[in-house]
């Protein structure tokens, strides 16, 4: 065993989703490695390729009587275990876990923000107070801060969130060259979906992946498909993700289901099979209101799907205007109705972008070097020659 590492969540779900390929990588290389969540349901699929899963409720909101239930039983679980690396993701886990490291006296505390959780979209009052949340925990509970967008890094240096040198541009990225392959895909599997889904040659697939929340821009996603789908009955939209019935935006979800039920709109669910069905789509369309370094869009762009996305955080790190698709603006039926519009008209393109989708993901979005710097990292972290005070080592180089 090469050393102890705990990777806390907020849910089970981010493990599937976003966390496994790093953890079975952390231990394939020799790690022993724990992950602390709530178990939502998934523990036992999990549990098959992912041992020594930790069902710690985290609330994802802030609530003080849960929060400090969590930091404590956080808590005495790195006292037992003794874990020589603690690594946190998503907001409120992550501040929860990194108070319960500190005060256990855990060494490296490693932050991921997969993006940070103040954005434009709030008022000034709510961005200041999670701006500032984020800045000094980053001060005072973190010994290195990873950062998967780049307009995320560069705040952070700028506004000075921990050193530069233990500052990181991590990125985002998903398997390129096996799963997100359109060279590697069963042709019998692409049969079943395009049969499940009704899906004819001429038909112009648009994909959205996601939670079903007003925040996705769902709503007006919805709307916009309305108006394209009146005049082109070829247009097809396909949502794949979970309809939540207990969220914050509860209000949304009876209008968010009255828009859904509309002609060639087909609603999946949660689905293992995303590889195959963005291969069956032509253009991927997420008009989030925020967001860090989205995995989803580059899986699209890895299947060969122009994109259509919300001209924010993030995004706009991963869509080149009229190279590989187009940004929109936040919450604008207008804008959105007429990028897809002109995708119908302009189906050439379609393909076009969708080349260069690939290419791009292929160059900036491999999942094989994302993961690479943070084993480099727990390895170099964990050499016995290590000096907690080292200066001068630039990691980044």
């Amino acid at each position: 065993m090469r050393g102890k590492i705990l990777q806390i969540c907020a849910i089970d779900l981010t493990v599937d989703k976003l966390l496994k390929p790093l953890i079975m990588e952390s231990e394939q290389q020799g790690f022993e490695t724990h992950v602390a969540c709530t178990d939502t349901g998934l523990f036992n699929k999990l549990n098959r390729e992912i041992p020594n899963l930790k069902n710690i409720p985290i609330d994802r909101s802030i609530n003080i009587a849960s929060n400090l239930k969590s930091i404590i039983a956080l808590y005495k679980l790195m006292k037992k275990e003794k874990y020589d690396i603690v690594h946190v993701h998503t907001p409120i886990a992550a501040l929860l876990g990194r108070i319960a490291a500190k005060l256990a006296g855990i060494k490296h505390v490693i932050y991921t923000a997969h993006g940070f959780y103040f954005h434009d979209d709030m008022s000034k009052k709510q961005y200041r107070f999670y701006y500032t949340i984020e800045k000094y925990a980053a001060k005072l509970l973190t010994d290195w801060l990873l950062l998967q967008s780049e307009e995320d890094y560069n705040l952070a240096l700028h506004d000075k969130f921990l050193k530069e040198d233990r500052t990181i541009h991590l990125s985002n990225g998903v398997n390129v060259n096996e799963k997100f392959n359109p060279d590697k895909l069963d042709e019998n599997d692409l049969l079943e979906i395009k049969q499940e889904i009704d899906i004819k040659e001429s038909d112009v697939v648009f994909t959205f992946i996601g939670r079903l929340v007003k925040e996705k821009g769902i709503i007006e996603l919805l709307e916009s498909f309305k108006n394209i789908s009146a005049k082109y009955s070829n247009a097809k939209l396909v949502l794949i993700g979970g309809l939540p019935e207990s969220e914050r935006d509860t209000t949304s979800i009876k209008e968010i289901k009255q828009l859904m039920n509309q002609d060639n709109v087909t609603y999946l669910g949660f689905r293992d099979d995303i590889h195959n069905i963005l291969a069956l789509s032509h253009v991927f369309v997420l008009p989030s209101y925020r967001e860090g370094l989205p995995r989803s869009i580059i899986e699209a762009m890895a299947m060969k799907n122009a994109i259509i996305a919300t001209n924010i955080r993030g995004c706009r790190e991963q869509v080149i205007e009229n190279e590989n698709g187009h940004l929109v603006g936040r919450k604008s039926v207008d804008e959105l109705t007429d990028a897809m519009e002109n995708m119908l008209i302009q189906q050439k393109r379609i393909q076009q972008m969708g080349e260069r989708a690939r290419e791009i993901a292929i160059n900036k979005f491999n999942e094989s070097i994302v993961l690479a710097k943070q084993i480099d990292l727990f390895e170099w972290l964990l050499e016995e020659n290590y000096n907690y005070k080292v200066t001068g080592y630039n990691y980044k180089s």
